[in-house]
This record gives structure tokens, sequence and C-alpha cells, in this order.
């Protein structure tokens, strides 16, 4: 498919969940209103909206209608976005910015963001468990939440920023790192695309293959996201570059320099496209984005 028809059919779909992020979202004006324009404020603030989209183009890809799951690719978001914002807090990696914008904890204060972070994760399951209501059988709903809860727990995504955590100022070594990515940030990716091929009703070998492919785009992310910010650009990324070097945390390219963590991200992202070899037209916006991961600046 062009390449340019493939963009348009992304921002097609990041429209669509901005559009549904705003309706699922309650207004400032709902008491409590401060926690509702922060949890706003966060979600708007203007991220890619990558993970809810390569969930509705994993369910395309195996033949599924993205329409009724609409709300568990907006959860997914949230989800990311309620990482954000207690990944920024002081007790954290204590940063300012986020997307060009002031942090929550900046705008709203350190006990707002915590529980802007805690609203938002809540309301997440909600909107997945919403999506039985939509037509989704009880089972894939319950198997879609099994599937993110645990990725969003202390064997994913938490459990990976507890080692982030406890290997800043230490020397590590490459498995360390592995198990940091591969929780912290591949975790994420990994749901994305395993519910939305369970949603959209693929079979076991589809999801198996979105997996590898899931495992390899997020390895390669987070290696692209490490040299960025060693050599990208503060304007572009919307948050400080050099930040990793300043806390001592161990990268990429700490442990391989960067050329050759080019050259890995380029191998997770080769591999990547070839699980999709067998999934023909449908899969081509998976396959842009992995593309799009090897050269994106923010």
């Amino acid at each position: 498919m062009n390449k340019e028809v493939l963009k348009r059919e992304i921002n097609d779909k990041v429209r669509l969940i901005d559009q549904a992020l705003d309706r699922y979202l309650p207004g400032e004006q709902v008491k409590p209103g401060t926690i509702h324009e922060a949890m706003r404020y966060s979600v708007f603030a203007g991220g890619k909206r990558l993970r809810p989209v390569l969930f509705l183009a994993s369910a395309e890809a195996v033949g599924g209608n993205s329409g009724a799951i609409l709300p568990a690719a907006c959860a997914l978001e949230l989800i990311h976005t309620y990482s954000l914002i207690h990944d920024d807090l002081p007790a954290m990696d204590n940063d300012d910015f986020r997307r060009g914008k002031p942090t929550s904890h900046k705008v709203y204060g350190e006990a707002i963001a915590v529980l802007t972070g805690d609203a938002l994760l809540t309301l997440a399951f909600d909107l997945i468990a919403g999506c039985g209501q939509a037509g989704v059988s009880p089972n894939v709903v319950v198997r879609t939440i099994k599937e993110i809860s645990g990725a969003a727990g202390t064997l994913g995504m938490i459990g990976g920023q507890v080692v982030d955590i406890q290997s800043e100022n230490r020397s590590i070594d490459k498995d360390v790192l592995d198990y940091i990515h591969s929780h912290k940030t591949g975790a994420l990716f990994r749901a994305s695309v395993r519910a939305g091929a369970l949603m959209g009703g693929g079979s076991d070998r589809q999801i198996d293959l979105l997996t590898e492919y899931a495992e390899n785009l997020g390895l390669a992310f987070q290696i692209t996201d490490d040299i960025l910010d060693v050599e990208g650009n503060t304007e572009k990324l919307g948050k400080t570059v050099g930040s990793d070097i300043r806390k001592k945390k161990c990268t990429y390219p700490a442990l391989y320099g960067l050329q050759e963590s080019k050259e890995l991200a380029r191998n997770c992202v080769d591999r990547a496209i070839l699980t999709l070899k067998n999934f023909g037209a449908k899969a081509d916006i998976l396959r842009y984005i992995a593309r799009y991961v090897l050269n994106r600046e923010n």
C-alpha cells in the first residue's frame, strides 16, 4: 500500500481515538473538577497514540472489525499516560517537561499527579470491561483484561521500572538491560498487539506471530529512544535530551555504542517485518509503524 495512504489511515485512527478519549474522559465540570482537568491535561498533551493504533491495526490484520473494541484501544493510551505521569514524579525520574509541556506534578502538584495516574489506570479497565456491552464475548473481554493487567503489573511494566530504578548509578550487563526494556517498555507494546489480535478474532498462530512482531518492535522502540536521548533534538522530543546520562542510567548506546545500537534497532525492525509475511496487505500499517520506529525523531 502507498506510504501516503498508510499515513492517512493512521492519522484517521488517531483522530478516531482522540474523539473517543474525549467522550470517555469526564469533563472538567464533573466534580471533583481538578482531577478530571488533570486527567485531560496529560491525555491530550500531544501523544502519538502508538499503542492504541497498534491495537486496532493488529485487530484488522487478523480480519477483525475495530468498531466495538475502540474503548479497549483507548484504555491502552490511558495506561501509557498514567505510567508517564508517575515516571515524571520527583520520586521517580523527576522530569519537568513531557511532550513539550510542563509535567502533571509541575502543574497540579505531586498529590494530584499521583491520583491522576491512579484514576487513568482505573478508568482503563472500566473501558475494557465495557466492550462486553458492545458485543465482544465475555470470554474475550476477560482474556484481554488478564493480558493487559499482566503487562502493566509487576511482571511487566512496573517490574521493569523497579529494576530500572535499582540499576541507576550501577554497572549492569546486557541481560539486566534487556530485562528492563522488555518489561518497562516492551510489555505494553506486546499487550497492545496481542490484545488487538485477540479481540479481532485471531487464531493462536496469528497471535504468536504478532507477539514476535511486537517483541521486536518494542525493543527497536526502546533502542531508538536511548539513541534519541544522546543525539536527538530537545524541541522535537518535547523533553530534555541527555537525561539518561545525567541520571547515570545504563542504556544501549552506553553499553554498545551508538553505531552498534543503530544496527541492533535495524535488525529488530527487519525481524518484526519478517514475521508479517503471511498477513498480506491487512498488516501494512504494522509494517509502516515498524519502519517509522526506526526513523522517528520523537
